[in-house]
């Protein structure tokens, strides 16, 4: 499993963390696209933009691989803002190549590219 060297671990003050440790011995958690509520608390909405700008800094719209990145804060971006890099795709897989939707994320993460590109 790679490990993002200099990526954030989690969200500063909290507890939602965006890197793992080490990978899974019983098994890999799959990316599965995890439907986002308007009603979802200011601090979730707040760890995934934060998640999103981190994702953005150090791979931009680059291919990248899934390494030691949370499946579930992954998850709450899959789909839409972060999505497979690779045909066939497996979801379940530590090498799996992602990419950053840039048009899809500042539509749904304006503040995170206000500053202009990167």
């Amino acid at each position: 499993m790679l490990k993002h060297r200099g990526f954030p671990s989690r969200l500063s003050g909290t507890d939602f963390q965006f890197t793992i440790r080490r990978g899974n011995p019983r098994g890999i958690t799959p990316l599965t696209r995890r439907e986002r509520y308007r009603d979802r608390k200011a601090v979730d909405r707040l760890a995934d933009a934060a998640f999103l700008a981190a994702l953005w800094e150090h791979f931009g719209e680059a291919p990248f691989e899934r390494g030691n990145l949370d499946a579930g804060r992954l998850s709450w971006l899959f789909g839409r803002e972060v999505v497979a890099a690779e045909d066939p795709f497996d979801p379940a897989s530590y090498e799996a190549l992602l990419r950053v939707d840039r048009r899809a994320a500042e539509v749904s993460f304006p503040d995170v590219f206000a500053g202009g590109s990167a």
